[in-house]
């Protein structure tokens, strides 16, 4: 088992802002980036232990459709691996079966190869520009709840 991140590539983090600022509405109830302590010892070797993979939730509805996300993103050089609906995608093997114990419904799994996780370059530019106010938006972090005493 490799080290586990502290914080997660520049490239996965974009992912999501770009993901937000170009589609404000979505949904995010399973997008993730760096790994709980049960992931952690369930899958070891998995990518978000090292701060490169991101999931973004599948939320067609609102227009991040990872059906077509993960066709789309077959063509991104910075793509190692992806998985969504029990199948996963990498450039040696092509689209195989994804036989692990969650089955990405809900989101799609973007793994980073190494080389590219300080790469924040449009991750979606068939989906347009995003507007000024919502790349804002989507970079703003909300502040910790203070206790009033």
């Amino acid at each position: 088992m490799s080290l586990i991140a502290k914080r997660a590539m520049p490239a996965t983090i974009a992912v999501l802002r770009q993901a937000t600022a170009l589609r404000p509405k979505r949904k995010k109830e399973s997008d993730g980036l760096l790994p709980s302590a049960a992931h952690i010892s369930q899958s070891p070797n998995s990518d978000h232990n090292t701060g490169f993979a991101v999931d973004l939730t599948h939320d067609p509805k609102n227009g991040i459709d990872c059906v077509e996300l993960f066709i789309k993103l077959q063509d991104d050089k910075r793509v190692k691996y992806l998985i969504f609906q029990e199948r996963i995608w990498s450039q040696a093997k092509g689209v195989t079966v994804y036989t692990g114990s969650n089955p990405h419904n809900k989101h799609l799994h973007i793994s980073v190869k190494d080389n590219y996780g300080y790469d924040k370059s449009s991750w979606f530019p068939w989906m347009g520009k995003a507007k000024i106010a919502n790349k804002i938006v989507s970079k703003v972090k909300p502040l910790p709840k203070k206790d009033i005493k």
